[in-house]
């Protein structure tokens, strides 16, 4: 509420900050791989133990490894992280629900805007994974498709992990987007999907060794 009455020219002084202090934070980073998922997965669940692998295999290699902050999905990517030699960070975001930061961040960031926090997603990463989640998720998928589409970014792997989960969102973007000339067929060679995280670091890690 009190952003909400904000003079527009002050408001522009808090992006700005953000912005600046996410940069400075983040400086040193070479590269990160950036992982998106729901915030609603419990700890014994299996997409849960999934994420803490993925964590794993990415920070073992010392790659650092970027999640939105919060529980669940986000939590389990950072916990993997979290005593490997990779960087494991968290760039969170204020809620008024679901969005608790998690405790397994060496790097933790704090954003009011959307659009500052997507700016820090995409500007230190070198690969996207998507595990399974809701409405966040994909907004960060698309945004990352469509940069990676209109070529404001270098193309870097976006993986998408779950086959079961995400084959309905692949076949309504081939039989209908596609179908209807909304997208090019090479534009559904943007991202790849695969059945587990070990399918999904072993993309991510073999990209980075052929950039080096």
């Amino acid at each position: 509420m009190l952003d909400a009455k904000m003079p527009e020219a002050w408001r522009v002084l808090r992006i700005q900050s953000e912005l600046v202090d996410g940069i400075e934070r983040l400086i040193a980073l070479s590269g990160a791989v950036t992982v998106f998922g729901g915030a609603r997965f419990t700890e014994d669940s299996a997409e849960y133990k999934q994420g803490v692998r993925l964590g794993e295999l990415l920070a073992a290699e010392g790659i650092s490894v970027i999640t939105g902050g919060g529980p669940g999905l986000m939590e389990a990517c950072n916990r993997g992280a979290y005593p490997q030699p990779g960087t494991s960070i968290g760039l969170n975001i204020e809620l008024p629900f679901e969005q608790e930061p998690n405790p397994y961040q060496d790097i933790s960031l704090n954003f009011r805007y959307f659009f500052v926090r997507k700016f820090m997603f995409v500007k230190h990463a070198v690969g996207f994974v998507g595990l399974p989640g809701g409405y966040g998720t994909l907004d960060e998928l698309f945004e990352a498709l469509t940069l990676v589409q209109t070529q404001k970014v270098r193309r870097f792997p976006i993986v998408l992990v779950g086959k079961r989960y995400w084959s309905g969102l692949h076949g309504w973007l081939l039989d209908t987007v596609l179908e209807r000339n909304c997208i090019d067929a090479s534009d559904l060679e943007l991202f790849r999907i695969v059945d587990t995280v070990d399918e999904a670091a072993e993309a991510i890690i073999e990209y980075i060794k052929e950039r080096e």
